[in-house]
């Protein structure tokens, strides 16, 4: 297997769209040729730990409710093209995303990660959850068949928060500064929410270069 490297966020829109277009490939595959992994990478490092009202940071971010606007309708019409529903009208907060990637970070460890990716894109754009919650981070951890119980104590501690901080930093260093990015074989870096169609030429040039 090939290693797939993953940077994202789980409140970025554009990395859900990537995911959908990736996994849909990946379903068209018989033989698996990724070990994927996810790494962080905060969109707001300087949210405060108990989030922000959306339409205020929506406005804050974009320069106004027109521009926030426009951009998100280029969002929605993206996620529509490849029939993924997202209810942008059902969030109400843009969370804090260090805790849910500190859940990303045991969940690799559980080897359950893709599932819990999956749960965090689903419970903020489908459902309009608050994934800076710690109740409900421990819901999503108990559906991927971690212990919730063990994941509400480590949430109330600064377990890993350090070692989340450092790959956030390194991703940085390496000269990612948008997510969606995915790395291929460590080496060759996609970045964005790239189209399944592009998803299934990679991989048949890594099933290729496999053979070969």
């Amino acid at each position: 297997m090939v290693k797939l490297d993953i940077f994202s966020d789980p409140i970025c829109p554009w990395c859900y769209i990537g995911k959908t277009n990736l996994d849909r490939a990946l379903a068209q595959q018989t033989d698996q040729p990724f070990e994927i992994e996810w790494h962080p990478f905060q969109l707001n490092p300087d949210m405060p730990r108990e989030g922000m009202d959306r339409r205020d940071y929506l406005e804050t971010k974009f320069g106004g409710k027109q521009n926030a606007v426009r951009v998100y309708a280029q969002i929605a019409e993206a996620a529509e093209a490849i029939n993924l529903p997202i209810d942008f009208g059902a969030i109400k907060r843009t969370p804090n995303t260090l805790n849910a990637h500190r859940l990303i970070h045991w969940s690799y460890i559980e080897q359950c990660q893709d599932t819990v990716v999956d749960a965090l894109f689903e419970a903020y754009f489908q459902q309009g959850l608050d994934i800076g919650d710690t109740d409900i981070l421990a819901d999503i951890a108990d559906t991927a068949g971690i212990d919730a119980a063990a994941v509400r104590r480590l949430l109330a501690t600064d377990e890993d928060i350090d070692e989340v901080l450092k790959r956030d930093a390194h991703a940085r260093e390496m000269g990612i500064n948008s997510v969606p990015t995915f790395i291929v074989d460590r080496q060759h870096a996609v970045p964005g929410a790239q189209p399944t169609d592009l998803w299934r030429q990679v991989m048949a040039q890594v099933i290729q270069a496999q053979a070969g």
